[in-house]
């Protein structure tokens, strides 16, 4: 669960700290306020890309830090950095992480589903691993496609084997050539960055050991220097203390400045004895610098893209000189694998047509409680078995969703009929099908009003309030029918103050829900009879204030 968010410098954000309750979260305000910055900040915070164009104008960097709430009470703090330059930098729990492992790592308790899944309901590539995911075969199909990947190995050892002895002579020869000239240099990691710097330090080597020696004299090694001018000051600052005890804090000042600058001393007198100044140093360095942009040049165009290419065509090599014995053993191995991959993806069939009737009546029936009443839906599998040419990572067959959304019409393809409205409405409905999740899992919808309104939105927000009863659920909204179903309710806002805008993120008590409900529903203008439409409607929901709180943030 997403127990708190804070986010620094993204975009038009200054500041923005939000404590999030369990249950459905609404968050509404007017367009432009910053609401779909929030769900951008999740989704970095998830794994997502990140670009130098998502730091604020004038920042260093931005800051985007979350905690997590698991089932057991524990908690994960999650950080990501963004410089202005164009890195990033991501933590779990203070710890240094990519952002493969912020995927895979928080990424499981947190589904974001904003227009993206729209797009992604429209691609028929999808429709398998939602029906998977409904059935609860991913596990299998997992299975299935580990052994896919065996057979696509076995078969490219294979090909590699049984090429023709004139094809494989030139091959090794070409390989051998390239490794030769490779390992001729022996390139580092890194190690082009290492040298580039070490030839700007040796290029300036004069001017550098001057430097030093002039700076190190200066703070240690004369009676007038820096040091030993201090130790006079702080003799006198001590006796000044006695005297009197405002001069007293400016003895440990004293201690510590003393402290800094021996060590400076230290590093400037190592870090000169270090340079080599002889005339072939640079030379060398010259030299070796243009072997390794050699080699960038013709196998880059970066060093460790030279690197990992020396490893492959060591990898390819071992493969070109395996024995026509190994070549024996790989089509037992085929063999093998191939029945162990038909046995499994006939299972994985089986189950999946099982699990498409019942995953079409259910959808059918939620998607009659989410107001179209008289829908059809269906999978349906282009191939009833693939021939072996054609087996592949999913199994031995694909599958599409058809669709109908009123009576006397024909199924069709969902992404020829369905309307945006359809569509939202079609996406909850999967998502409340889905496979178990964790109870501390967090679903974030961004756009799941789109074309809908009226009591097709209340329809929508009583089934988000019933997801919000099994999971922490967080939901964007500009539908005062929507936000009336939250258990929680925060607001933002933004305004102009000094000619910067200041964006506050408010945690809404029942009064406040009121007037923002009536906002909603009349837009600019609210009179009292909207206000108590707005009333009516959320004591009709049953649904109040967890409390109060507000945050303030410039933007």
């Amino acid at each position: 669960m997403l127990q708190h968010l804070c986010i620094r410098n993204l975009a038009v954000i200054e500041a923005i700290d939000i404590d999030f309750e369990s249950g459905f979260n609404v968050l509404s305000g007017e367009t432009g306020a910053g609401k779909s910055i929030l769900v951008e900040a999740i989704g970095l915070l998830l794994g997502g890309r990140a670009t130098q164009d998502l730091v604020r104008t004038g920042e260093s960097q931005a800051t985007l830090e979350a905690v997590f709430k698991n089932a057991n009470q524990g908690k994960v703090t999650v950080r990501r950095e963004i410089t202005a330059g164009g890195r990033s930098r991501a933590f779990v729990d203070g710890k240094a992480v990519t952002a493969a492992t912020l995927r895979e790592e928080v990424g499981q308790h947190v589904e974001l589903y904003g227009q993206h899944e729209h797009h992604a309901l429209l691609d028929p590539l999808n429709h398998l691993l939602m029906l998977d995911d409904y059935a609860q075969l991913n596990k299998l199909s997992g299975q299935v496609r580990d052994y896919w990947s065996n057979i696509k190995a076995i078969r490219d050892r294979l090909k590699r084997i049984q090429m023709g002895d004139r094809e494989k002579k030139a091959r090794l020869e070409l390989i051998n050539f390239q490794l030769k000239e490779i390992e001729s240099v022996s390139p580092l990691s890194n190690e082009d960055k290492d040298l580039a710097s070490k030839r700007q330090i040796l290029a300036s080597a004069e001017r550098v050991l001057s430097l030093c020696h002039e700076s190190h004299n200066a703070l240690y090694d004369n009676d007038t220097s820096v040091l030993a001018s201090l130790s006079s000051i702080w003799k006198n600052v001590e006796e000044l203390s006695e005297l009197d005890p405002r001069f007293s804090p400016y003895l440990i000042a004293g201690d510590e400045i003393k402290s800094q600058l021996e060590d400076l001393s230290d590093f400037l007198r190592d870090y000169a004895g270090q340079i080599d100044t002889s005339p072939g140093q640079l030379q060398l360095v010259e030299e070796r610098l243009s072997s390794i942009d050699r080699l960038k040049g013709k196998y880059g165009p970066t060093l460790e893209e030279v690197i990992e290419l020396c490893s492959e065509l060591k990898r390819e090599k071992l493969l070109l000189t395996e024995t026509q014995e190994g070549s024996e053993v790989l089509e037992k191995n085929l063999k093998e694998a191939s029945s162990n991959y038909l046995a499994k993806a006939k299972e994985l069939s089986k189950l999946r047509k099982s699990g498409a009737k019942h995953f079409s009546l259910e959808l059918s029936k939620l998607l009659a409680e989410l107001a179209i009443k008289q829908a059809r839906f269906e999978v349906r599998f282009t191939s009833e078995e693939l021939s072996e040419d054609r087996w592949g990572e999913r199994g031995l067959e694909n599958a599409e969703f058809f669709f109908s959304p009123n009576p006397g019409e024909d199924l069709r393809p969902l992404a020829r009929i369905a309307s945006g409205g359809e569509l939202s409405r079609i996406l909850l409905a999967l998502k409340s099908l889905s496979g178990e999740r964790p109870s501390d899992t967090t679903l974030i919808f961004d756009e799941v009003d789109t074309g809908i309104g009226g009591r097709v939105a209340d329809v929508v927000g009583s089934h988000l309030a019933i997801l919000g009863s099994k999971f922490q659920v967080l939901c964007i909204t500009h539908l005062p029918q929507i936000a009336a179903h939250g258990s929680s309710h925060f607001r933002i806002d933004k305004n102009v103050q000094k000619g910067r805008t200041l964006t506050s993120v408010t945690r809404l008590d029942t009064d406040q829900r009121v007037e923002e409900i009536a906002r909603m529903m009349g837009g600019s203008l609210v009179t009292k009879e909207i206000i108590a439409s707005a009333k009516v409607l959320l004591t009709s929901r049953g649904r109040g204030a967890k409390g109060e709180k507000r945050t303030n943030a410039k933007v």
